[in-house]
């Protein structure tokens, strides 16, 4: 409860001023409500202001699931009032700046000096902000609802380089399960059953499974374990399987989590592949799959993952597609030093789990950090798919990019 209770309490008083001075906005904008109205108002106001400090001290007596949503909950509060109060602030520059101009000039009339006295507020203003902050928070709520609301995207691809034996591969791609997040599995079922109605050839997964700990899979291993195909099901590692970012009591410990992280692919059928790959033969003709732990090249992303040691052994193999977890490992080393490595899988940016995704445009803020993020992305003869993710971390919504399942089509 007393952890970080000198932020909890930075955060509570942040609260207290931007509700009081929100109040006194809601004073102004109700002035010609009737007084029940009014009442009811500023009784939610004060409402939700009391119950959200209360949270910040008793949110670690609650359940996990519980705390989380309620973090969400207090984070979209705070973020939809001071959106509001940015736009209130523009007013308030407008008021103070007019009122020293009213200071300064010399006031030769009655009208002129009341004028001095009070500079009223711009309704236009008021009503921008409090639509702005009201209708961020209404996305933001609405987002929690998409969570488990999976999407097939078809991808079909041609490469002229592509075994003839193995025209009409199918391959479904899972990324960024992150089964820590979940608390719904009869949603997360859905997604595995939709995967299992496609009856692909193969199901590749690009990393993160899990938040932290491998007993997260410990509720939703025997669901994943469903997951089987003709040519077998494929997985990598993720940033977040590794444990880098939860406290361990020892590196012993540490270590153990990620050799049971390692046992879970194993029982649920799943071919871990660390750093190596595996060659597919149909009638004399060959394609490789490469698989290697995570490399990152943006931030402090860890770079565990060793393509030279994957890739020995292809060199001759007419046609390889890679699995590497973070789309950033395409630029910085895959496309300089890999140039025969046809098709790239990758996951990891999940979107940002918010933006705008249309026909011919699409917009996610976390496009500011990776250059490929969600999609198909193609360089000479190289091509590169991240996917969206499958499950959410952190915000438990998503609000304009779905979680995806992917079905590649080799035509």
């Amino acid at each position: 409860m007393y952890r970080f209770l000198h932020v909890r309490i930075i955060l509570a008083l942040l609260i207290i001023i931007v509700d009081t001075y929100l109040y006194f906005v809601l004073r102004f904008i109700t002035q010609n409500y009737g007084p029940k109205t009014r009442l009811t108002i500023f009784s939610v106001h004060w409402g939700i202001s009391v119950i959200s400090i209360i949270s910040l001290f008793f949110l670690g007596m609650v359940q996990e699931d519980i705390r989380r949503y309620l973090i969400t909950l207090l984070v979209g509060i705070l973020v939809a009032k001071l959106l509001t109060l940015i736009v209130l602030l523009i007013d308030e520059t407008r008021r103070g700046l007019f009122w020293t101009v009213k200071r300064l000039a010399p006031a030769k009339s009655e009208a002129a000096k009341q004028l001095q006295e009070k500079i009223p507020r711009s309704t236009f203003l008021v009503w921008l902000g409090m639509i702005i902050g009201g209708g961020f928070l209404s996305v933001f709520m609405y987002g929690m609802t998409n969570k488990y609301n999976y999407r097939i995207r078809r991808v079909k691809l041609k490469f002229n380089n592509f075994p003839n034996s193995f025209k009409g591969l199918k391959i479904v791609q899972l990324s960024d399960i992150h089964s820590g997040s979940f608390s719904n599995k009869a949603a997360v079922t859905r997604g595995v059953e939709m995967v299992l109605k496609e009856r692909p050839d193969m199901i590749l997964f690009t990393g993160d499974l899990v938040n932290d700990r491998a007993t997260e899979m410990d509720h939703y291993k025997d669901l994943f374990s469903r997951l089987k195909a003709p040519m077998g099901v494929y997985s990598t590692l993720g940033n977040h399987d590794y444990g880098d970012y939860a406290h361990w009591d020892s590196d012993a410990e540490k270590a153990a989590n990620l050799e049971a992280l390692k046992q879970v692919h194993a029982d649920m059928g799943w071919d871990l592949m660390m750093n190596t790959h595996k060659i597919f033969e149909k009638n004399g003709e060959q394609f490789a799959l490469l698989g290697i732990e995570n490399w990152g090249a943006k931030g402090n992303f860890p770079k565990y993952g060793r393509l030279d040691l994957a890739y020995k052994g292809t060199e001759d193999i007419p046609f390889k597609l890679l699995m590497s977890h973070d789309p950033s490992h395409w630029d910085a080393e895959i496309r300089p030093k890999y140039g025969l490595i046809d098709l790239t899988l990758a996951g990891h940016t999940h979107g940002m789990q918010f933006g705008v995704e249309l026909p011919h445009f699409k917009w996610s803020p976390i496009q500011y950090m990776y250059k490929q993020w969600a999609g198909l992305y193609k360089e000479g003869r190289q091509y590169l798919y991240v996917n969206r993710g499958y499950g959410f971390l952190g915000y438990p919504g998503r609000v304009g990019i779905l979680p995806e399942i992917t079905v590649l089509e080799f035509v």
